[in-house]
């Protein structure tokens, strides 16, 4: 993707257990005495897509005074780790050893970019089961509403005004009492309150530990064990790369519970209709990764296949197939092949400039010019298709056509994305949350039903500065994704958004955008 969006974060959690679960294997047989902390790096690694912010893990080793331990820092996980400096790397590693571990990669959609902000939290308490830490990928849709009723109550108060603090506060609140809470009955009861996209990993100082998905299944979460060994992550590539060869979906509204060193899943909240991000196929997840049972790379392959279907441009000698770097590719690729035309790299991303979503648009369009260089002797008198996952704001896509049409001198150019058009704000953890942000919402007609007509894509073509424009339609995404269109969540694509806090977030936007107002409508 050219204009990349960024991702509320991504979790991980491990456990050496008491008992094997299952046969010993690659995975399980990387754990040296029992402490996991050496395995943590390498997924969050493979989760880097999902947060470059900050990263951190938090241990728990019994033999330790700190038997809880956070160590988290600002930058991507080779920075925040230090993994240039092979002595320091191997220090942290040595004092954060554990039995179990947690870890967290960030990005903001709700908070700074400073290392108060960087996960895992920890709580700290004299009695165990209430000193704990935990972690969180997601965003809270009612965040407002439970922050304002919270300090309603007496002596509270919010240091940094994100939801992760009011999910601190939750867990704290519901972990009172003079014996150790049933932890079941914490995630059901934070559940009824909390409305949103919540995966939580959770560790107390009794060395339980919780890794739960809310009961709409909003972002992915897996499982896997392996002898002694229980790890899960945000994405199915994180464990498998770890040596994984079993990867399972936790259900929504199931929590993997560890206590007493045994593992054991259960139900904390009533089944409700899911709602999957689509976006996590169609740009957020690892190509390799699979979410229920759908492979990314496969989801994105039948995107391009289906553009191909649409397509009314006819192709000649002179036309090629571009992908934007990187998420396109398989999209590309797949439109190429049923065009019967070469898809070549006319784009070349230099992968050491920074990532264009956290600048301002004047910045992101300069950031773009020097991230991307055009290939004149690849485009050069070419008529273009150049592919892209999905158009949100548009700079960085103006930009790229500027390159291409200017440096690359390319005769035409057509863009075609593997995605709706984004006219609508996300509240579940995707950082594009005000209307005034949005290309498409500007181009589309009041009534609007998720199936784009020719006379709006040409509108916006012009808008563009390009030859021409196809979308695929909502409906397209299901067959696309090989779910039940009805199991995701389209309220970006659509307006209609799966919860209540969801549409009064909306209504909300469209009174900030009539008035003029700026800023996150959920802050």
């Amino acid at each position: 993707m050219g204009e990349q969006l960024n991702h509320e974060c991504a979790v991980a959690a491990l456990y050496w257990l008491d008992k094997p679960v299952g046969r010993s294997g690659a995975a399980s047989r990387g754990v040296r005495d029992g402490n996991v902390t050496p395995l943590m790096p390498g997924i969050l690694l493979d989760l880097q897509n999902r947060g470059q912010l900050a990263a951190g893990i938090s241990s728990y080793d019994p033999r330790r005074a700190q038997v809880l331990d956070t160590y988290k820092a600002v930058g991507t996980v080779s920075e925040a780790f230090g993994m240039s400096n092979p002595s320091g790397y191997a220090a942290v590693l040595r004092e954060y050893a554990g039995r179990a571990a947690i870890g967290h990669t960030r990005y903001a959609t709700c908070g700074a970019d400073d290392a108060r902000y960087a996960q895992p939290f920890e709580r700290h308490h004299g009695r165990l089961w209430k000193w704990f830490c935990f972690a969180f990928n997601g965003q809270l849709a009612n965040f407002a509403q439970l922050r304002d009723r919270l300090l309603a109550k007496q002596h509270y108060h919010f240091t940094l005004n994100t939801d992760t603090e009011m999910v601190m506060h939750a867990l704290a609140y519901r972990l009172r009492g003079e014996k150790p809470t049933d932890l079941v009955g914490v995630m059901g009861s934070v559940a009824r309150d909390f409305d949103g996209a919540y995966n939580l990993v959770f560790l107390d100082g009794m060395g339980r530990m919780v890794v739960a998905r809310d009961p709409q299944g909003f972002r992915p979460l897996c499982y896997a064990t392996e002898g002694r060994l229980f790890a899960a992550a945000s994405e199915s590539v994180a464990l498998t790369n770890l040596g994984f060869k079993r990867v399972t979906d936790i259900a929504p509204g199931e929590m993997a519970i560890v206590e007493r060193g045994r593992l054991r899943l259960e139900r904390f909240a009533r089944p409700r209709r899911h709602a999957h991000c689509f976006f996590e196929w169609i740009y957020f997840s690892n190509v390799a990764s699979t979410i229920a049972e759908s492979s990314v790379y496969m989801a994105r392959s039948a995107a391009g296949r289906r553009l191909a279907e649409r397509e009314t441009v006819p192709a000649d000698a002179s036309s090629i197939v571009v992908p934007v770097p990187d998420t396109a590719k398989a999209s590309a690729d797949a439109f190429a092949y049923a065009m019967g035309i070469p898809s070549v790299e006319g784009l070349i991303r230099n992968r050491y400039v920074g990532r264009t979503f956290i600048e301002p648009d004047a910045t992101r369009a300069g950031r773009a010019q020097s991230k991307y260089t055009p290939l004149p002797a690849v485009l050069g008198g070419k008529r273009v298709f150049l592919v892209e996952d999905s158009i949100v704001r548009a700079t960085t896509l103006a930009t790229l056509v500027g390159l291409i049409r200017r440096r690359g001198r390319a005769k035409e150019i057509h863009v075609r994305v593997a995605c709706p058009p984004i006219i609508a704000p996300c509240f579940y953890g995707i950082d594009m949350s005000t209307l005034g942000e949005l290309f498409a919402r500007k181009h589309v007609p009041r009534g609007y039903a998720g199936v784009p007509t020719e006379a709006v894509m040409a509108k916006m073509a012009r808008a563009l500065g390009i030859d021409s424009l196809r979308y695929l339609s909502v409906a397209d995404l299901g067959p696309s994704l090989k779910m039940d269109g009805r199991s995701l969540c389209t309220g970006c694509v659509t307006g209609r958004y799966p919860t209540a806090a969801g549409e009064r977030l909306l209504r909300r936007a469209r009174r900030r955008g009539k008035q003029g107002g700026g800023g996150r409508t959920y802050e």
